[in-house]
């Protein structure tokens, strides 16, 4: 086979969009190495990313306005690079003369579009779906959210692969009280603490863990615990939240320090009592590996994703039981022996997630797609 060149719109990169973000991230830093015959290029859209393109692939600009880049700019420019596929999360440009392989991470917005603004969740309706179509491959996360996919498209399972996610590098476990130290610098943080790292999002549900949070200090008063929930505000929900903590009875409790950069929030991660993660809808999950990396204690939601990613090394809870959540974390942080047995089996589960076969799995894919590419090219000549 020729050199391949393949083409990815990481647009995420630099925009604060965390997992897909950090997806796109992890794969292009591991592709030249493990791929040194072929061409990368990555398509951003914001001077942010600069930093986040790894020396071996070829970095161009596209438009930022969603319909300029996926209308007319991407194509365009995966077309002059002479691409042999193209790249994509959730969204293939309306025109693509390359073959599209598309990640879907989850299908919340058909599962649950109740979590979603009105006008967000149709038009993801619209677009995977003509995505989804015409796409040469399929990848997502997990599987659970491959029969997602498969069920509310009508594939076949084995046409969509798994790639699941995993921890960055930087995620790994540090003194705990030394990180509970660099919290208390950094953040003001000056108690022991609970963690939820997420978007402040409907699906998220930290409104039920604000409310099993102020059960737990009103059930066990002696617990001298912060609750401390880091991730970017969205501005149509976040009100609710905000107002969920006024109304707690805790909310000198509460810390919400908006987004943080990873050494940031590897520092949380590791000086947390527990994490928190009781989320309605996840298609992985992937603040519960980074913590599990980190060697802390996890209580989970038991809905969707989770309990296949967690798998035993964490404390479900279902999410929209006030009582159930505030006893899981209750027990995790009364119990010393229930803390340390999780603290292990969290560490011993982040070891199945590696970045690195996420990348080769995903180069898999790639060589797929190229090798039928060539296949049907050769045909076509002959049949001239």
């Amino acid at each position: 086979m020729s050199k391949l060149t393949i083409a990815v719109d990481a647009h995420a990169i630099g925009r604060r969009q965390t997992g897909n973000e950090v997806y796109i991230r992890s794969l292009l830093r591991r592709y030249p190495s493990m791929l040194p015959d072929a061409d990368f290029v990555a398509y951003t859209c914001c001077d942010e990313a600069d930093q986040w393109v790894p020396e071996g692939v070829t970095h161009r600009k596209v438009a930022r306005n969603p319909f300029v880049r996926l209308g007319y700019d991407l194509s365009a420019k995966a077309k002059e690079a002479r691409a042999d596929l193209l790249h994509v999360q959730y969204t293939s440009p309306v025109y693509s003369s390359a073959p599209i392989v598309v990640t879907v991470h989850d299908t919340s917005y058909i599962d649950r579009p109740d979590y979603l603004p009105w006008s967000r969740a149709r038009q993801l309706k619209l677009t995977v779906r003509r995505t989804v179509r015409k796409a040469a491959k399929i990848i997502t996360v997990s599987e659970f959210s491959r029969q997602r996919i498969a069920d509310n498209y009508g594939l076949d399972p084995d046409q969509i692969a798994v790639t699941p996610l995993a921890a960055q590098i930087a995620f790994r476990p540090m003194n705990h009280e030394a990180a509970a130290a660099k919290a208390r610098q950094s953040l003001g943080i000056d108690r022991p603490f609970l963690l939820n790292v997420g978007d402040l999002h409907p699906r998220k549900n930290q409104i039920g863990l604000i409310r099993a949070f102020s059960e737990l200090i009103r059930e066990h008063p002696q617990l001298p615990h912060a609750l401390v929930i880091a991730g970017q505000h969205t501005p149509w929900f976040a009100p609710k939240v905000l107002d969920a903590v006024r109304r707690s009875g805790v909310a000198d409790r509460i810390v919400l320090p908006r987004f943080v950069d990873d050494e940031t929030l590897r520092v949380l991660y590791n000086g947390c009592d527990l994490f928190a993660f009781p989320s309605f809808y996840e298609g992985f999950g992937l603040p519960v590996i980074e913590a599990m990396a980190c060697g802390r204690p996890v209580v989970s939601s038991s809905a969707t994703a989770l309990p296949e990613v967690t798998n035993g090394a964490a404390v479900l809870f279902e999410p929209h039981s006030t009582a159930q959540q505030m006893r899981a974390m209750r027990d995790v942080l009364l119990d010393g022996e229930l803390s340390g047995r999780m603290q292990r089996k969290s560490l011993e589960r982040s070891k199945a997630f590696d970045w690195n076969e996420t990348a080769r799995r995903t180069l898999d894919v790639y060589s797929e797609v190229a090798e039928t590419r060539t296949r049907v090219r050769r045909r076509e000549l002959v049949a001239r």
